[in-house]
């Protein structure tokens, strides 16, 4: 059923105040692009710095991904068993930084080590913004969520205009999420080799994987040293709280609303603001 949309793009029944936070994730959503982060902080496309990653990189990106989901998706466990402590976003950032400053130091081969302990940052940063939006993160479907947009904030070479919409991706990831979730419901446990888990963590690895490879290639810039790689994971925490914020944004306003109208007046806000390709 469609819902009536005025001539601002909002719905009728949708509160005005509500319609201003969809906009906001609108933007926050459509607008997420890593590689565009980068490329204003260091003046050059990160394309073109790929093309100068050392022999072998590709696989120790491919592993530290890996390793770095598994060590995220431990956290999101942990949290359906107890949930999170209170933190705070600048604190999360500051801890980013730290790390990326201590990798930076030893270039791109520190990546296995530093980027298990951003990852997990963020994703405790993740935690607090799902939380903050009204999400119950002792369910697992809604703390597998917060695992979801490591895959939400990561846009591939493969990715069309179509499948760079936040609907598709998430569209996507849903059915992994969904039986992960499904299983740990039933089984009343925590299994992290579940076979549902698993497929989660190769799904999301792709395409995690690939802004792993941009951050990886801006860290190949001279600049000096630590400082560039603190900018970059700056970049980096900052590009997925964002996404983040959209998110949790639009699933608080779908259990409000219900999926269908939150989905007619975001296509339709995303059409007034020019973000559709």
């Amino acid at each position: 059923m469609r819902h009536p949309i005025n001539e601002d793009g909002a719905s009728m029944s949708m509160e005005k105040s509500d319609t201003d936070a969809l906009r906001n994730a609108v933007q926050l959503l459509e607008h997420a692009s890593l590689a565009a982060r980068f490329a204003n902080m260091i003046g050059k496309p990160v394309e073109l710095l790929g093309r100068a990653l050392p022999a072998g990189a590709s696989q120790a990106i491919a592993t530290a991904t890996t390793r770095s989901l598994e060590a995220a998706l431990k956290v999101a466990l942990l949290t359906i068993r107890g949930g999170p402590q209170e933190s705070s976003q600048l604190l999360h950032r500051a801890l980013a930084v730290a790390s990326g400053a201590a990798g930076g130091a030893f270039g791109i081969f520190s990546l296995p080590i530093e980027l298990p302990v951003s990852t997990i940052i963020i994703l405790r940063s993740i935690l607090d913004i799902a939380r903050g939006e009204g999400e119950n993160l002792n369910d697992p479907e809604s703390a597998l969520s917060c695992i979801e947009v490591l895959g939400i904030g990561g846009r591939t070479e493969t990715d069309d205009a179509a499948k760079s919409d936040y609907f598709v991706v998430r569209g996507i990831l849903a059915k992994s999420v969904t039986e992960a979730a499904r299983f740990i419901a039933e089984r009343g446990i925590v299994e992290e080799g579940s076979p549902g888990l698993v497929r989660l963590i190769t799904q999301l690895a792709s395409r995690f994987g690939f802004v792993v490879s941009q951050k990886a290639a801006a860290q190949t810039i001279p600049v000096i040293g630590a400082l560039g790689g603190a900018a970059v994971n700056y970049a980096f925490i900052d590009h997925f709280q964002s996404v983040a914020r959209g998110h949790f944004t639009v699933r608080r306003l779908e259990r409000k609303y219900g999926k269908d109208l939150v989905f007619n007046v975001y296509e339709r806000l995303r059409q007034d603001l020019g973000t559709a390709r």
